[in-house]
This record gives structure tokens, C-alpha cells and sequence, in this order.
């Protein structure tokens, strides 16, 4: 299971990046390896097909769903409500979770198999196969293998840098030393030296988050020489797939690119790293075309629903598999608002924008391109069919709002009594949750719960169910880290 398949190698270096990564060979002077109970009845006004009802609506794809996923949560992405749909769909059809012993494998370190929850690599092919592994952690392709089949579905989204600095100064102001030290994040970008420290404590959560957790090498300009193991020590060295050729000569470590600070209206004119500046940006290519040959989809948080829309039609799945409610959404905090359009900012935030683009410029040359991509795939899979579906997508998550929830949205953590749906709070942001309607039928409370549950009860609810405890224990009330 730990050695790449034939169909992962083609995958690896097939069509759409083996071109790029040819010509990256000639002129990068070293390698890398980068690493249930189902609803009975048809809701009121709301027609579901698939696990819930029959609908007039699309049919449901012919081909067989795809349920061997590898999601990479990324930090304050909306990772989190694409966590909430895998948490429900396995537990819906009782695949089995690759989970960690506690709610993130060991991040920031880089991810290990030895991390899962009952793996047990000498059990000669009698241990149950994980069909998901989607929690926390940082990517390390390599140890991925060893848990999950290499023609497993590899999938992430990421976040424009400009709105991950907001959410992430926010969320992160505690644990970060360079945010704690800064009066506000528009005084960290005017002069983010002043307080970043590579390998300072918490210090990955300040400038480029994404890329650190895509298990990315950093260029030895962002590296410390002190050492921070979590960063600039990498237990697995970068190694080009066997077969792939020798380097051709060093990189120029100063041969990185600034990126562009801001970009034009809307998706149609965003910049791609080819367009940009690069000069002698192989190192960025290059990561960009491994990340190609790794990733099936990268969803972008700035178009989610169009993005889910993409997922499903990925997976074969039904859209009502991706249909579900925001989750982790800090109040105020405009989760899923493109920042791509910088039409209505003020010449401060335009500032701020640019600012944060620029520091965080590895997390942009990864938003640039994987927006790209998606808006590549979606003219391959059709403007008007997209929108179609995206507003059929919408119109049922509204009618299950409106079914479930109390109001019929998220709502300020301090009315939510119930433990089971509290999301943990942390940060200086109130993170919202839900409250259930009273009166639901049985069937739709089980569903309706599912929809509810934050993150860390969907782990420990599906850690019960595939661990069950030989005795009973009264339930622990231990302090939760952080999503």
C-alpha cells in the first residue's frame, strides 16, 4: 500500500504536467519529492433525491462513487464544511475513518502513518481498509501511502492569502508569537519583519499557511538556520520520483518572485504564475506542476458552491452528498466572500490586501494557479450547467436551514446550550454554530444532527463507533486544541 500504483505514477506524470515538469528539470538545480438512518419522507418543501427522497431533479451519475478520498484540511479555508459533508457521507454509508488518537495527526510536524488510530503495518492484510483520511495535518505524500490506496481521491481547497491573513490573525492572535506581538494586522503587514521570526512559535500560522501545509520545502531564504524541526528539517529529503532524470544545476535562491499585489475583476482576468514576474521562478513551478500530479481538485473558498458543484460531479456523487451548512465561521468574519474583486474595498483594505498578497507570496502563486485551474474545469464541465446546479445547490440548503435550524441560520455560540453542537470556541472571534428546531420527526433529527454537529463531536461520535469502548467511561471533558 506505501508504493505508488501504476495508475497513482501515471497520474504523477501524465499529460497535464509531465510538459511542465520537463522543462522545470532544465533549469532546477535540485529535486524534490513532495512530499443512516435515512430520511423516511420527503422534507416540507424541500425536494431531496438520493439517501432522502426521489427527485424530479438531475439523475444521480451512473458511475460507481468514488469513497477512497484523501481531503488536506487546510487552515481557515472553509476546510472545515468540507469536513462536516465527509464526516457525514462516511458515516452515512460506514466507511472506515483513518482518524488521529486525538483531532490533528501531530501538526505542525509533518503527517505520519504511525499517527492513525489502529494502523498496524505488520498485520499481513488483515486490517480493515480506511476509505477517508481528512483531518489535520501536514502533507507528507509519502506517509499518505502507507495508510491510504494510491488511487485514492486526492483533493484540498485553499483561500485567497488576503482573506486567510484576516481570518488567521484573528483566529491565531494567541498561539502565533509574530500576531501576539502586533497591535492589529494592518501594523504586522506595514512592517511584518518587526515581529515574524522564522521558526518562532506558531510563527507558520503568519505567512504562508497554505503552502506550509501542503507539506511544501520553503526556499532557504524563508528557512531558519537555528531550526525550527516543524518547518526547515524535513525527515523525508526531497527526492524527484526514480526514472525522473538528474538535476541540471543549482537553484538561485534569489531567484524568487514577487507577485503581482492585486488583480483585475473577477476570475477571467486573474494571473496565473506564468504571467507573473517569475524570471527564474522554478522552484515555484515546480511545486505547482508536483501539486498537479498529486491533487485530483483543489476547491477554492472564494467560489465554494461552485466548487462542491465540481466535487460532486468528481466523486460521483448525488449533490445532495455536498449539500450541508458553514461551519467554524467566525461571526463577522465573511467566510466564502471573494476578495478577488477588489471593486468595492477602500483604498485601506486595497492596501491590506496587497500587503498580505505580497508577504504571503508562495500561499498566492498557489490561489493564483488553483483558481485558474478551477475555472478551467468549469468551462470544461459548462458555464450554464454549473450554474444550474450551483443554484439547485443553493435552493436546498436554504430549504434545510429552514427545516432544521432555530432561525434558519448560524447562530451566536452563547444560545447554543446543547454540548453536542457547541463549536469549540477559540481565538478572539465567536465562532457560530446551530441550534436544532424542536419538533423534528425522528428521522430528520438523525439527519438534521448531522448537518449540526461541528467538527471535533463528529470525530469523537465517529471515534466511538469505530473504537467502541470495552466499558463504559463517563464522557471526558478534556480541553480541545485548535481546528
Amino acid at each position: 500500500m506505501g508504493v505508488l500504483s501504476p495508475t497513482r505514477t501515471m497520474r504523477l506524470w501524465g499529460p497535464r504536467s509531465l510538459g511542465v515538469a520537463l522543462g522545470v528539470f532544465m533549469t532546477i538545480g535540485f529535486a524534490l519529492q513532495l512530499w443512516g438512518g435515512p430520511f423516511q419522507r420527503r422534507l416540507p418543501g424541500l425536494q431531496l433525491r438520493h439517501f432522502w427522497a426521489s427527485s424530479p431533479g438531475p439523475a444521480v451519475p451512473s458511475c460507481p462513487p468514488r469513497q477512497r478520498l484523501v481531503f488536506l484540511k487546510t487552515h481557515k479555508s472553509g476546510s472545515s464544511s468540507v469536513l462536516s459533508l465527509l464526516h457525514r457521507y462516511g458515516d452515512r454509508h460506514g466507511l472506515r475513518f483513518a482518524l488521529p488518537a486525538r483531532y490533528q495527526f501531530g501538526y505542525p510536524r509533518l503527517f505520519q502513518a504511525s499517527r492513525v488510530k489502529g494502523y498496524r503495518p505488520q498485520s499481513g492484510g488483515t486490517q480493515p481498509p480506511f476509505h477517508i483520511l481528512c483531518h489535520h495535518m501536514r502533507f507528507n505524500l509519502k506517509e499518505v501511502l502507507q495508510v491510504m490506496p494510491s488511487d485514492s481521491f486526492f483533493f484540498s481547497i485553499v483561500r485567497d492569502p488576503a482573506a486567510l491573513a484576516r481570518s488567521a490573525f484573528s483566529y491565531y492572535k494567541s498561539t502565533s508569537s509574530a500576531f501576539r506581538k502586533a497591535p492589529s494586522l494592518a501594523a504586522f503587514l506595514a512592517n511584518p519583519r518587526a515581529f515574524y521570526r522564522p521558526g518562532a512559535r506558531g510563527d507558520h500560522y503568519a505567512r504562508n499557511l497554505l503552502w506550509f501545509d501542503f507539506g511544501l520545502p520553503f526556499p532557504p531564504e524563508m528557512r531558519t538556520k537555528r531550526g525550527n524541526p516543524r518547518v526547515s528539517r524535513d525527515p523525508n529529503p526531497p527526492q524527484l520520483p526514480s526514472g525522473a532524470g538528474p538535476p541540471a544545476h543549482t537553484l538561485d535562491p534569489n531567484a524568487l518572485f514577487h507577485p503581482v499585489p492585486t488583480v483585475a475583476d473577477g476570475h477571467s482576468q486573474m494571473s496565473s504564475p506564468a504571467s507573473l514576474d517569475l524570471g527564474s521562478s522554478s522552484f515555484i513551478q515546480w511545486n505547482l506542476a508536483w501539486l498537479d500530479s498529486v491533487f485530483d481538485l483543489v476547491l477554492v473558498a472564494e467560489y465554494f458552491d461552485e466548487s462542491l458543484v465540481l466535487l460532486a460531479d468528481a466523486l460521483c456523487w448525488g449533490l445532495d452528498d455536498v449539500v450541508g451548512f458553514m461551519h467554524n465561521a467566525q461571526a463577522g468574519g465573511g467566510q466564502g466572500r471573494s476578495t478577488t474583486d477588489d471593486g468595492g474595498l477602500t483604498t485601506e483594505d486595497r492596501q491590506l490586501t496587497a500587503r498580505a498578497r505580497a508577504w504571503n507570496n508562495l500561499d498566492w502563486a498557489l490561489y493564483v494557479h488553483f483558481n485558474r485551474s478551477l475555472w478551467a474545469r468549469i468551462k470544461q464541465y459548462g458555464k450554464s450547467r454549473l450554474d444550474s446546479a450551483v443554484a439547485e445547490l443553493r435552493a436546498r440548503r436554504e430549504a434545510l436551514a429552514k427545516h432544521c435550524l432555530l432561525g434558519g441560520e448560524a447562530l451566536d455560540p452563547k444560545y447554543i446550550t446543547d454540548r453536542r453542537f457547541r463549536p469549540f470556541q477559540f481565538g478572539s472571534g465567536k465562532v457560530l454554530g446551530y441550534v436544532l428546531r424542536s419538533g423534528l420527526s425522528l428521522q430528520d433529527q438523525e439527519e438534521c444532527e448531522r448537518l449540526a454537529t461541528p467538527e471535533l463531536q463528529y470525530k469523537d461520535k465517529l471515534d466511538a463507533k469505530q473504537f467502541p469502548p470495552t466499558v463504559s467511561l463517563p464522557l471526558k471533558t478534556s480541553r480541545r486544541p485548535s481546528p
